[in-house]
């Protein structure tokens, strides 16, 4: 912990202490963003705060795809006018809000909540993949339905992607991945919107 020398208030050290506990937030980063707040009016400062806090205790998980949502449905799974014939699997809410801003997509989605990291001591277990085989089984006709494997394409993404390949591909559900405009390597989430979108719309059959 810092001594009194380098901050002048306890209260202020905490603060500081907080904020730079978010990622890419470093301490003097953190000071800054703390002496900013003090010259804020109180009730501007209180609706941030109160913000967080209704995020933090509030939020929901959508119980069909797992995206967030203010209800117990999230809007893309109670919107009928979407082809509720294909499920876009992806590793997280971002890519979901990254795919919809390229206006290609309009079906349906499944979030892993991660992608398989035996290193980060992630499997198969940890992720939403029993949720989706059972999404897939109760669908009316999964012969004619479509599982799109939008995930990184770095070796986690892969992996993830060929495990998957393997607890679908009996149920006869068309299997697909992205086409590689992305590189390899390449996050969803910093992909550029028309790249995505090319890779959505000339998506081919995976391949394991």
């Amino acid at each position: 912990m810092a001594d009194y020398g380098q901050y002048p208030s306890r209260i202020l050290e905490d603060a500081v202490d907080a904020i730079s506990s978010l990622p890419g937030v470093g301490r003097r980063s953190a000071l800054r963003l703390a002496l900013h707040l003090l010259k804020q009016p109180a009730e501007n400062v209180h609706h941030f705060t109160r913000a967080i806090d209704t995020l933090r205790d509030d939020v929901r998980y959508c119980r069909v795809c797992r995206m967030i949502s203010d209800e117990e449905e999230c809007s893309i799974c109670s919107d009928r006018s979407r082809n509720r014939a294909q499920i876009c699997v992806v590793e997280s809410v971002r890519d979901v809000m990254s795919i919809e801003n390229t206006g290609q997509y309009h079906g349906l989605y499944h979030v892993l909540g991660g992608i398989i990291s035996p290193i980060n001591g992630i499997g198969p277990s940890d992720l939403t993949i029993r949720e989706l085989t059972e999404r897939i089984s109760s669908l009316p006709d999964p012969s004619g339905a479509e599982v799109i494997l939008a995930l990184s394409g770095d070796v986690e993404g892969e992996t993830t992607a060929f495990y998957i390949y393997r607890q679908i591909a009996s149920s006869g559900v068309r299997i697909s991945s992205l086409a590689r405009g992305l590189g390899f390597g390449d996050d969803l989430e910093y992909a550029d919107s028309l790249t995505l979108g090319r890779s959505i719309v000339n998506r081919q059959e995976f391949r394991p």
